[in-house]
């Protein structure tokens, strides 16, 4: 520890919070300037420890894991809509019986989250001939694939003209909790939910209960709002629930597509230049 507190005290620069005493930093480390996280939803960690009143600069690694959350996001929204639980009992019974398939393409999906993540979805289903919707804390030109934006306060009328929903924003004191039991009536029957946000954007116990009654068709979850998710969770057997803990954006290439964001950030420093994915304390992101 004591040789860890030597090198703190003479880092201009850090790649990773320390993780040891989060909140001691500015004091352990007084040269610090900046500081390169390895996750990109680093502002309940920041908060938690007092570090996003310090003045050092914190960047998030905000984008890295797109592909491979995108990619559990069409996961989710086919295993629904090709009735893929239908299709495991009907093998399993041994159950030969053509029927007509529904299919993504043409069907609305409304983005919540239109950062690097969200745009990356929008495109990605805009590709396959979905109509994306998307809403995002700020204004501005609406981003390649979304046909339409909509704002904080037409979102819950929004939600009845929709297939799915897709969560894809940070978690802040203004998205947490955002979908709750007006949200969960507001949309359409049979409407799918995918979260790869963060499990506290959604009341947990009003989830339960909009896919206990039916009105949910089905929820891809990659987090919940309480990790791990305890044995006694209706969510862990429900047959309308696809639950992933939490791992969708670990890759085997994540490290090294942290590491090349890094040493961007570094050669901008060195030279500079602004910095990529800063964190904001006011936004929380």
């Amino acid at each position: 520890m004591e040789r860890w507190l030597s090198i703190l005290a003479s880092a201009d620069v850090l790649f990773d919070v320390d993780w040891y005493a989060p909140a001691e930093l500015p004091r352990n480390a007084p040269r610090l300037r900046w500081v390169q996280a390895t996750r990109s939803g680093v502002g309940e960690h920041l908060r938690r420890a007092g570090l996003d009143r310090s003045p050092i600069v914190f960047t998030t690694c905000a984008g890295v894991h797109a592909a491979p959350l995108t990619e559990f996001v069409l996961l989710g929204l086919l295993y629904f809509i090709k009735e893929v639980p239908f299709l495991r009992d009907e093998q399993a019974r041994r159950s030969w019986a053509p029927a007509p398939t529904r299919v993504l393409a043409g069907r609305r999906v409304l983005v919540v989250g239109l950062g690097g993540l969200g745009r990356h979805i929008a495109r990605t289903l805009s590709g396959l001939g979905v109509e994306v919707w998307g809403m995002r804390r700020s204004s501005g030109a609406t981003p390649e694939g979304v046909a339409r934006q909509v704002d904080r306060a037409a979102f819950r009328a929004a939600l009845g003209d929709v297939d799915a929903l897709v969560l894809a924003t940070p978690n802040t004191t203004e998205t947490h909790h955002m979908i709750g039991q007006a949200e969960f009536a507001a949309l359409r029957d049979g409407a799918i939910l995918v979260n790869i946000s963060r499990g506290t954007v959604i009341d947990e116990a009003a989830l339960v209960d909009a896919l206990a009654g039916g009105r949910l068709a089905g929820a891809a979850l990659d987090v919940v709002e309480h990790e791990p998710l305890a044995p006694e969770s209706p969510l862990w057997s429900m047959p309308n629930v696809l639950l992933a803990p939490h791992r969708m954006s670990i890759v085997e290439a994540e490290n090294g597509l942290i590491v090349d964001l890094f040493v961007e950030n570094l050669r901008r420093f060195l030279d500079g230049q602004p910095l990529r994915n800063v964190f904001d304390p006011v936004r929380g992101y």
